[in-house]
């Protein structure tokens, strides 16, 4: 909620001190498959959606599917089984790509 709250504060340059440090990469000094969506998130809260993507692209698949999620839950409606497979193969799809093409430039 800090970190929200930051972001739209007239100083954005201060929404960074707010993030979570990765323990997994604080343990290894590798990136996890969610590094960056942090700034992402943040990138787009401030419009920049360009930065959004180079940051963290899955991370507008993720939170489309949770605004999905929150809105069907809202209206009180009950989802398929099918829907909720189909949507979660698309982002373990979209993060793992991600993830393949971000230790393929680290390998370079």
């Amino acid at each position: 909620m800090i970190c929200i709250m930051s972001v739209f504060s007239h100083d954005r340059e201060k929404a960074d001190i707010f993030l979570l440090p990765c323990p997994f990469k604080y343990l290894t000094g590798l990136d996890c498959p969610g590094c960056g969506f942090q700034r992402s998130v943040i990138a787009l809260m401030r419009g920049d959606v360009n930065s959004s993507l180079t940051l963290y692209p899955p991370a507008i698949p993720l939170i489309l599917t949770f605004v999905f999620f929150l809105f069907v839950k809202l209206r009180g409606k009950v989802i398929r089984p099918a829907v909720i497979n189909i949507l979660f193969i698309v982002n373990a799809a979209v993060i793992t790509t991600s993830y393949l093409f971000k230790v393929a430039a680290m390998l370079n």
